[in-house]
């Protein structure tokens, strides 16, 4: 049974989590505000967590730093908070997806799992194109001499495109194996593309990463 850690105050947010979520099988732990939510993490280790951004004491964003320094495990972001700038914000600090309230139940349980999917699966085949190979055991990518260590969604990003290098993957196709939704437009790929292609930029006989707009992206050593 997968546990899921929810970091938020309104405790009619808390409510509705809670009788959404156990139907679904998941178990639930719950934390009023930042610090309780760090405390609750630290000891539980959740194999997911639902982070508001708006805590009474220390902020979402500063709670997401610290689970980031211990942790690869899936944060999803559920905030009344819609602006870009917002969601972009936390996407850089780590985080796997963002949900803005209001939301559908059928959306965030959708979000659960397809963020906790690759937990499950038991798949340690090494990748490789050209001189980059990539490590499913250590979510990480190894390019000459260099180890890049990468976020869980960023990881799959460069898996998904390294198994089709030479070959367009469709923003559509990413979406749906990735995120588990459907709709064409979507900030939190575009920003995961853009912060997967500056980490292979710094690096010496790294693959790259070519835009064709509106279709999707390929990946060429």
């Amino acid at each position: 049974m997968l546990e899921v850690l929810i970091v938020e105050d309104e405790p009619s947010y808390l409510d509705a989590l809670k009788i959404t979520l156990e139907p679904e099988g998941f178990s639930i732990r719950m934390a009023p505000d930042g610090r309780s939510g760090l405390a609750a993490f630290e000891s539980a280790r959740p194999d997911v967590v639902l982070l508001d951004l708006m805590l009474p004491d220390i902020t979402g964003l500063d709670v997401l730093r610290s689970i980031r320094q211990l942790s690869d495990v899936p944060v999803i972001v559920v905030s009344a908070k819609s602006a870009e700038a917002d969601i972009v914000t936390a996407l850089e600090l780590g985080a796997d997806d963002y949900l803005t309230k209001p939301y559908s139940s059928r959306v965030l349980v959708a979000r659960i799992r397809a963020n906790t999917r690759r937990l499950a699966e038991d798949d340690d085949e090494t990748v490789r194109v050209g001189g980059t190979v990539l490590d499913p055991s250590r979510y990480e990518i190894r390019i000459g001499g260099a180890a890049l260590a990468l976020p869980r969604k960023e990881f799959e990003l460069a898996r998904m495109l390294m198994e089709r290098h030479g070959r367009i993957v469709t923003r559509e196709t990413l979406l749906k194996e990735i995120w588990d939704i459907d709709w064409g437009e979507s900030k939190s790929l575009d920003q995961h593309i853009r912060r997967l292609r500056r980490r292979f930029e710094k690096l010496e006989g790294a693959p790259h990463i070519t835009t064709l707009r509106g279709v999707g992206y390929r990946l060429e050593a």
